[in-house]
């Protein structure tokens, strides 16, 4: 029986040059336009206003440690009881 010699092969590197190339830099000029945004309506026509509310958030959700859901729930519930949201 014969025994089969792996055969290694040397890896061969190959240098390769580094070609940059120059760009112009192009400067382009924007007009400095002054436009006024006009506010845009609430998403889905609901809006909240907090102007001039004295409540601290320990009022609105309490002393204890709570989950984003249920400060989710206890804020819409003092929305409606005090009478925040507009059409």
């Amino acid at each position: 029986m014969a025994k089969k010699r792996a055969v290694k092969r040397k890896a061969t590197k190959t240098k390769r040059k580094a070609t940059k190339t120059k760009r112009k830099a192009t400067k382009t000029k924007r007009k400095a336009t002054k436009t006024k945004r006009k506010t845009k309506k609430a998403f889905g026509g609901y809006s909240i206003s907090f102007k001039n509310r004295d409540e601290s958030l320990e009022q609105v959700f309490g002393k204890a440690n709570i989950a984003p859901s249920e400060m989710t729930k206890r804020l819409w519930k003092f929305i409606k009881k005090k009478g925040l949201g507009h059409k």
